[in-house]
């Protein structure tokens, strides 16, 4: 089966150029494609993740994939879907993120073998171009007036954009062409929103080397209602274990909406499709079934099989009254509920833990709390936050 049919019946596929060259192109040979990520934190996140799986898909059809880290083009920020300007980071902070970022990805997709994958970083030859060679070079197979028609500059016009952020489509343009010259990349692929940058590069290649360069993006993880998925009270969902931990990973695939389940399976698994289709055929309670499915399948693919076990198990006991809830700890200090829901890491200030209780949203051994310095019992107790949160908490 050609990769295009299995992504587009996934449903990844939005929008393409040269669709019936680029079918037939990876239907004949191994094509080497690339997917760009700029190292903004230390660690990929959910939005990534999708991604790597459009790479483990490609790469599992004999394509090879060229991971791009950014660490040129973080230096400016993608002014794609922002209305604001990114904050700027130092050299020193991108080089170790972009470390924590190859580490994260070997897990994903194969760096050995047939079509291994290879990891680039544009710093190599973003940070000593010569500006005027580069305007001499590049600059001139660009159209202003086309540049400023384009979706990923729309919000930011808005409140003005800088010349910084306007070179980000030039840079991304010429880091395609680099990829091709250097290791014969003819296909980008990124999320929708990327479309005006990808399909510059496409053409700047077709322009300047006069060959052929496709482009491809993906849809982008959204709800039902629109809003990109991936986010928490306590920000993004991390594939970093100690900024997100399994049992927080499962829990938040466990409580997708119910129109969401079946998009998530499609976009996030490699569960096949009629089985999906059949976890997701009724919007009843048995769709509880599906979404623990959904979150066991993630948690396992991101953490292992063992901490999706344990995840499992876990949520089933603060929620079904199956198994060990899981556990929580806190220093022989820590005396009061407010302080507990802290060190725990329920709440993230004292602020926060103070407004959950005067709420109503905390109860302490099953007993709904009042006071958020009311004193902690002696040795171990449960917290509940909410209805979906409950932990056991012991002292250190």
């Amino acid at each position: 089966m050609n990769v295009m049919d299995t992504l587009r019946e996934r449903g990844f596929i939005r929008q393409t150029v040269y669709e019936d060259e680029l079918y037939e192109l990876l239907g004949r040979e191994s094509v080497p494609f690339y997917i760009g990520f700029d190292p903004t934190a230390d660690s990929l996140h959910v939005g990534h993740f999708m991604q790597l799986i459009i790479m483990k898909y490609m790469q599992d059809a004999g394509h090879r994939p060229i991971v791009l880290i950014g660490g040129g083009t973080a230096m400016i920020g993608d002014p794609s879907g922002r209305t604001d300007m990114r904050a700027m980071m130092t050299k020193e902070t991108i080089a170790h993120h972009v470390e924590c970022f190859k580490r994260q990805m070997s897990r994903f997709i194969r760096f050995e073998g047939e079509n291994a994958a290879i990891v680039v970083n544009n710093a190599d030859w973003l940070l000593n171009l010569n500006y005027v060679d580069f305007l001499r070079d590049i600059g001139v197979h660009f159209s202003v007036n086309k540049m400023l028609t384009a979706e990923c500059f729309k919000t930011r016009m808005e409140r003005g954009l800088s010349f910084l952020e306007f070179n980000y489509m030039l840079m991304q343009a010429y880091d395609f062409l680099v990829l091709h010259e250097r290791y014969g990349c003819s296909l980008e692929l990124g999320g929708d929103d990327q479309w005006s940058n990808i399909l510059a590069g496409a053409d700047l290649i077709r322009r300047k080397a006069h060959k052929p360069a496709y482009a491809m993006t993906t849809a982008l993880l959204t709800t039902s209602e629109g809003k990109k998925m991936g986010k928490t009270q306590k920000g993004a969902v991390w594939l970093d274990e100690n900024k997100t931990s399994p049992y927080e990973f499962y829990q938040y695939w466990r409580n997708v909406a119910d129109d969401d389940v079946e998009t998530c399976f499609r976009l996030l698994t490699f569960v096949p499709l009629d089985e999906v289709a059949a976890l997701c055929a009724h919007r009843d309670e048995r769709m509880n079934a599906a979404k623990e499915r959904l979150a066991f399948e993630l948690t396992r693919t991101v953490h292992g099989e063992e901490k999706a076990l344990k995840a499992q198990a876990e949520a089933r006991a603060a929620f079904g009254g199956e198994g060990e809830m899981p556990v929580r700890s806190v220093s022989a200090a820590c005396s009061t509920l407010m302080q507990a829901l802290v060190e725990t890491g329920l709440c993230k200030s004292n602020g926060e833990a103070r407004r959950l209780v005067e709420q109503g949203g905390v109860s302490l051994n099953g007993t709904r709390a009042q006071d958020a310095n009311e004193p902690l019992p002696e040795g171990e107790f449960v917290l509940f936050k909410g209805k979906k949160v409950r932990v056991k908490v012991v002292r250190k």
